[in-house]
Parts: structure tokens; sequence; C-alpha cells
């Protein structure tokens, strides 16, 4: 049986890029044009009748599209936490992270009347220093995160989905790993998806089939959008944000013809129905490496 892969998309404006962050661009995001919701109801479209996704949803951007998050969840995708203002979890005390992740689940299911199982912290900043996170997680309701690149001791795990047991409880970890080749962890989000030819993507994902193994894919709502106004920034940060926009949206709907994707909730064990191996208990507290 072939493998389904997971798909999921970081719902927030361009403007929210860590990379560009700075507390005068934070008191003017209400100046600023909004994009966020014809680049999210452009990937809405892309994916209707080819399958279902998880959008991670910042809260700030929930409180002015209030429709737009209905609509994700009435279409039968997955609305999860991005966090309220794409605050780094390395710059919130655990009492700010912790009244982060609740207001944005409140606003999220007061928004589409479900649970919200899931959590993904901005710009990669769940790390070794800061998994004091993870058992607040649990204390609040959320059932996984999707942060870490990779779990302890595993470059690429051969499962979608892991056991980390916190001080709280357990949680489930989707790490954002892709496929391992040529002795590297090619992570498959918008960016290598920009900068690699189709060809090579769809190769990755066939040979990730070929060893019966789920890939997650992760993109940003902005990538789809080659219109966007550009910032200013140094040479490497503007090549990563805005290096061949123009081309993200076919390959994303060659991959969607091609492949079977599905949001990250199917990858829980239980009721959520697992459509992958789930991998042996880790303790939180271990190095991620």
């Amino acid at each position: 049986m072939t493998p389904k892969h997971f798909l999921s998309f970081h719902v927030e404006e361009h403007f929210h890029a860590a990379a560009f962050d700075s507390p005068m661009r934070r008191r003017h995001w209400n100046r600023f044009e909004s994009r966020v919701e014809n680049n999210t109801a452009k990937i809405l479209d892309l994916l209707a009748e080819r399958g279902r996704a998880t959008f991670f949803v910042l809260g700030w951007v929930a409180e002015r599209h209030g429709g737009l998050v209905r609509r994700i969840a009435r279409e039968g995708h997955e609305v999860a936490s991005h966090g309220y203002a794409h605050e780094l979890v390395t710059a919130q005390t655990t009492q700010q992270f912790r009244d982060d992740i609740r207001k944005t689940k409140r606003i999220l299911e007061d928004l589409t009347g479900e649970s919200v199982l899931g959590y993904r912290a901005p710009g990669s900043s769940l790390t070794e220093e800061t998994n004091w996170a993870l058992p607040i997680l649990v204390e609040e309701g959320y059932r996984y995160d999707s942060s870490l690149c990779s779990m302890p001791n595993q470059s690429a795990p051969d499962s979608v989905c892991t056991r980390l047991d916190s001080t709280s409880g357990p949680l489930w970890e989707i790490p954002l790993h892709g496929l391992k080749m040529a002795g590297l962890a090619l992570s498959l989000n918008g960016f290598t998806m920009r900068l690699f030819s189709y060809r090579l993507l769809r190769h990755a994902l066939k040979l990730a089939e070929t060893y019966q193994k789920s890939i997650l894919m992760h993109l940003r709502a902005w990538e789809i959008d080659p219109g966007q106004p550009h910032m200013k920034g140094r040479g490497l940060v503007l090549f990563r944000q805005y290096y061949n926009l123009t081309k993200l949206e076919n390959r994303l709907r060659l991959l969607l013809r091609d492949f079977q994707f599905g949001p990250l909730r199917e990858a829980l064990p239980g009721p959520e129905l697992s459509h992958a191996t789930i991998g042996a208990t880790v303790e939180a507290g271990q190095k991620w490496n």
C-alpha cells in the first residue's frame, strides 16, 4: 500500500517572516498590506478535491480573518496553532509562552468549534534550550507538536510520529524531517520546493514510497505569492524569501496531482486514525541532534 504523505501550511503574512522581525516592524504590522487571505484561498482552491492538509494559523491572523479560518475547517482541513504573533519560543518566558498558546488555541477553537490538537513554533524555535515548552503544551491541551527538525539521534527518522514523555505527560512529535539523500536529510519545505526542480522533488517522494516512508511537507502561505511587496535585508535572507516564488504554485499543483496528502492529525495514534508507524519513546530532556 502506497503511504500517504503529509502536508502543512503556515497561515501568516509575508511581513511575519522571522528573518525580517524587529520591534519597529511589529509596531507597524497593521499598516502593511494584508495578503494572507488571498494567498490561503489560492491554496485552498488548489487542494479542493485533491487532498487535505494542516494549516498552522497565527492567532493574530485568525482575529482579523475569522472567515478564512472557518473556511479552512469547513473544507475538511485541520486547523492548528502557530502561536499568536509569531513570537519565537526563545524570546518568551514560560508564562508568556503559556499565555500565547492558550490564547491562540481559544481563538481558533471559538472560530471553528473544533479542538486544536497541534502546535508548531515560529522560526524553528523549539530547541534543546526551550524544551521546557513541551510540558506546557501538554498542560494546555495540545496533543502533538510539529516544530523539531529532527529527533534525538535520528537525522531522518523512519516513523512520522514519535512519543515524547514530558514531566506533565506524553506529547506526540511530528518532526519536520524529509528524506535522507546522498547522506543528507532533505527537508521538503517551501524553500526546497522553490530551489530544486519538480523532477527532483517527485523523485524524492517516489523514493520515499519505495521504502514505505511518509514525507512531511511544509510551506508558508506567502510563498505562493510572487507579487508580494519586497522587504529590505541581507543577501541570503532575501534569496531564501524571494527565490523562485513564481514557480511554487505550479509545483504544488503537480505534487497534488501526483501524490496523496493528508493532515498531520492523521499521523497520530488513537481515534485520529493513524496512517504512520509510531516510533520509540524518547525522553523530552534528551538533546536534539
